[in-house]
């Protein structure tokens, strides 16, 4: 299980197939600040009610200077369907070897029914514009935590 990453590290650099198969970078980001949330499986109950208060929070996330990346584990495939079924105006990555996740921390042990098992934690993690981890959020639950996430970031004060 990889080390979680802390604030003022350097985010781990990553090219990764978006829903429409072009390879997208952290470092075409740089110069802005970015939100990049993990989550376990795209169409699922929860990654979908995250994804739509991405979706609706984004305007006001993009006002405020952040642009907003989510990754999972699923294939292309999956991640193009869901994006059009929930009108995902974001770039959706596809890290089907959970690589990415390893190197965020977003890749470890989970419980569930008992049952012990790797897979992908909830996570999000904000890279400020030099390409620094400003804030890194694990186990994060999937209703409310835009909202949280915002009240961390100080955008609704």
């Amino acid at each position: 299980m990889a080390e979680r990453l802390t604030p003022g590290t350097t985010a781990p650099e990553f090219t990764l197939p978006d829903a429409a198969g072009n390879s997208v970078s952290l470092s075409d980001f740089r110069g802005r600040k970015t939100i990049v949330y993990f989550y376990p499986a795209a169409s699922t109950p929860g990654c979908t009610k995250q994804a739509c208060d991405f979706r609706d929070s984004l305007a006001s996330l993009q006002a405020a200077g952040y642009q907003v990346v989510g990754i999972s584990p699923d294939p292309v495939k999956s991640l193009s369907a869901f994006a059009e079924a929930e009108s995902l105006t974001f770039p959706l990555l596809s890290d089907e070897d959970h690589a990415v996740a390893e190197a965020y921390g977003a890749w470890g042990e989970k419980k569930n029914y008992g049952k012990t098992y790797m897979g992908l934690i909830r996570s999000t993690v904000v890279v400020d514009p030099a390409g620094h981890i400003q804030l890194a959020q694990y186990n994060v639950r999937a209703t409310g935590h835009v909202a949280r996430l915002r009240r961390d970031l100080k955008l609704d004060s």
